[in-house]
């Protein structure tokens, strides 16, 4: 998804022939009957009555983690009840995707839906969940700026730096992100390719480990969303290169991949969904709360403190673009021939 792009639904107006007495009376009446079924649980004014949980399928402290918690507490204020944050980490940001799959359809269980949820399933034989028929996609919400960092104190200065040691010491550079099959994890790879060197990855559960591993030094580098910006900016950790497809906001003399050569740019999107068969009504309330919240000036400016944008689509958008993203997904992991098992 290319930064900048605007998303919208199709409102496009229909127009239908004339109705007899009867016909329309009938036609009314299904409309009325329709709506009912569409909307019981918001009739009877029941949605929300209690707080929604939301899955973060990552640990506290990562970019992630952030940016979820101040969009859910803004969507509380309009829902009328808390979005409360549950951190489920592991398996590669999937935990929160099987945790939908047995969770009731009543619009009280979401989660975050990072890219491996489409890409993981398609990288083994006997997969959890299938992404296009068990979840109901309410809202996209925005992708992240990815990079790669390195304690300060270490003597790679620039992006060249680094890839000339690592030619020069095969296999001894470590790299860590958060898990094996991520958006990180194979751009890493596919880096490695272009470039010619070879390093090790180590995987962990998400950014805040990841992170912490660079700044503890048991490995030498993390390629991971902006929640290293603080780290940066306060000199701990130096910010060698970014994945996006223009240099960013707050730290302008980072070059990109293209920058140095190396034609790749990764932004990975992701939005919210619940369990499949929920309510179309209970749908369109999360909807408008939590597009509202990503709107909210105070939650545009966590972004902007991230470096990422709003990537909004609907729900009938979304869920055409999780049908592309499968698909494409998929092209990719038979090419490079991935498997987990």
């Amino acid at each position: 998804m290319e930064a900048g792009h605007e998303f919208r639904e199709d409102r496009s107006t229909v127009t239908t022939p004339t109705l007899t007495r009867r016909a329309a009376a009938l036609a009314l009446a299904g409309t009325a009957a329709a709506a009912s079924l569409a909307r019981p649980a918001l009739a009877q004014g029941r949605f929300p009555d209690r707080p929604i949980r939301m899955i973060c399928p990552w640990p506290p402290g990562g970019s992630s983690d952030v940016q979820m918690r101040a969009m859910c507490e803004i969507a509380s204020r309009h829902l009328g009840q808390p979005v409360v944050i549950e951190n489920r980490p592991g398996v590669s940001g999937t935990l929160g995707a099987q945790a939908l799959k047995d969770a009731r359809p009543d619009g009280y269980t979401l989660s975050q839906m990072p890219i491996t949820v489409f890409r993981l399933p398609q990288m083994m034989s006997r997969p959890n969940f299938d992404p296009l028929k068990d979840f109901t996609y309410v809202i996209h919400a925005t992708g992240y700026l990815f990079g790669v960092v390195v304690r300060a104190d270490r003597p790679w200065r620039t992006w060249q730096d680094f890839i000339a040691y690592a030619k020069a010491n095969p296999g001894k550079v470590t790299y860590g992100t958060p898990g094996v099959g991520s958006s990180l994890h194979l751009t890493m790879e596919r880096i490695a390719q272009h470039a010619g060197v070879e390093w090790t990855h180590v995987p962990f559960r998400g950014g805040a480990e990841n992170i912490a591993a660079t700044l503890g030094g048991t490995i030498d580098a993390s390629a991971e969303g902006s929640s290293w910006t603080p780290l940066v900016q306060e000199g701990k950790l130096r910010l060698l290169v970014v994945w996006s497809a223009e240099r960013v906001k707050n730290f302008p003399e980072v070059p990109t991949l293209h920058e140095v050569g190396i034609d790749i740019v990764s932004e990975s999107p992701y939005g919210f969904a619940g369990p499949k068969g929920m309510d179309p009504g209970v749908v369109r309330v999360l909807h408008d709360a939590f597009k509202a919240a990503l709107f909210d000036p105070a939650h545009l400016q966590v972004l902007e403190r991230l470096d990422m944008q709003p990537r909004y689509l609907g729900t009938a958008d979304y869920t055409a673009f999780v049908e592309r993203l499968y698909r494409e997904e998929g092209e990719l992991i038979r090419r490079l021939g991935l498997r987990m098992n």
